[in-house]
């Protein structure tokens, strides 16, 4: 592909300062971990099914069994990131809870080793920085406290669940488009949220004009102007760009939640962050190449 101009760019860094406000907003909302998850979920199913039952409705209903199943899995995992993740930045910090969610490119990578695809050396190396990182992050938050590290460690599940969501919709979206998958995803783990949140007892009404407003707006930054903007920059750049772009998160969330909610990680949190963002932009570039 061709250097990316300045409006790719452009595009790419609306998209970081996106994804960025996610992880501080969720935080900050006066509103039950889950239910946050439901809402963020249940608006982009909203926002997308006008798409999905209309131009693409013919689409929507020639899936077969295989497709609607590998939908529904993907869905199921996507919820099982969401809510382990909100849950997540309730229990330890921003920057630490977004750092290891993006241990997930580490974990994909480690999946098509295990398939027999050639892992170059740097690769390997980026793999163990990333996951010092990792260590270095929970050792910290467990001599914080140990709902920090139940935090950490739901993090690290989300990041399990967000990789295997990951393999399973390359493998959908060889046949199903992006529009149509995405609405059954999202909708799917809105759903499944949903269920959680009523056996569960938790409240998904009732709040504040103020919360719903911010609901409304993570649905609109992080799904709209972040997820949305990379999926359409990956018909022009390489998804390499795109997977490092994405990288960006991980100090972004960590600025932002330094202005917006107080939060400023320990230092051995930052060393940790860093690792993993070395580890992992590593992993990204010398898997990149070696295929």
């Amino acid at each position: 592909m061709s250097t990316p101009g300045v409006r790719t760019l452009a595009l790419l860094a609306v998209a970081v300062v996106a994804i960025s406000f996610a992880g501080p907003l969720m935080a900050g909302l006066a509103v039950p971990a889950l239910a946050v998850a439901f809402w963020r979920n249940g608006m982009a199913t909203a926002l997308l099914a006008p798409v999905a039952l209309g131009p693409r409705r013919a689409e929507l209903g020639s899936l077969g069994r295989r497709d609607v199943g590998l939908v529904v899995l993907a869905g199921a995992l996507l919820a099982l990131h969401f809510g382990t993740w909100v849950t997540s930045l309730r229990m330890t910090s921003v920057a630490a809870s977004t750092a290891i969610v993006c241990f997930q490119v580490v974990w994909v990578v480690a999946y098509d080793r295990w398939r027999g695809v050639r892992l170059a050396g740097p690769a390997s190396v980026g793999l163990v920085v990333a996951l010092v990182g990792v260590l270095v992050i929970t050792g910290v938050d467990l001599s914080v406290s140990v709902r920090a590290l139940v935090g950490d460690l739901l993090a690290l599940v989300g990041s399990v669940a967000v990789a295997a969501y990951t393999v399973v919709g390359a493998r959908v979206r060889r046949t199903v488009s992006t529009t149509v998958y995405t609405s059954c995803c999202y909708g799917t783990a809105a759903v499944l949220l949903l269920v959680t949140c009523l056996l569960a007892g938790v409240d998904v009404v009732g709040y504040h004009p103020r919360e719903w407003a911010t609901l409304v707006l993570v649905t609109l930054t992080a799904q709209l102007l972040g997820h949305s903007v990379f999926n359409h920059l990956l018909q022009v750049v390489s998804p390499m760009l795109v997977s490092l772009a994405l990288l960006l998160e991980i100090p972004g969330a960590a600025l932002v939640a330094a202005v917006l909610l107080g939060q400023l990680p320990p230092v051995g949190v930052v060393v940790g962050l860093l690792l993993i963002l070395a580890g992992t932009a590593t992993v990204v570039v010398s898997a990149r190449v070696s295929r």
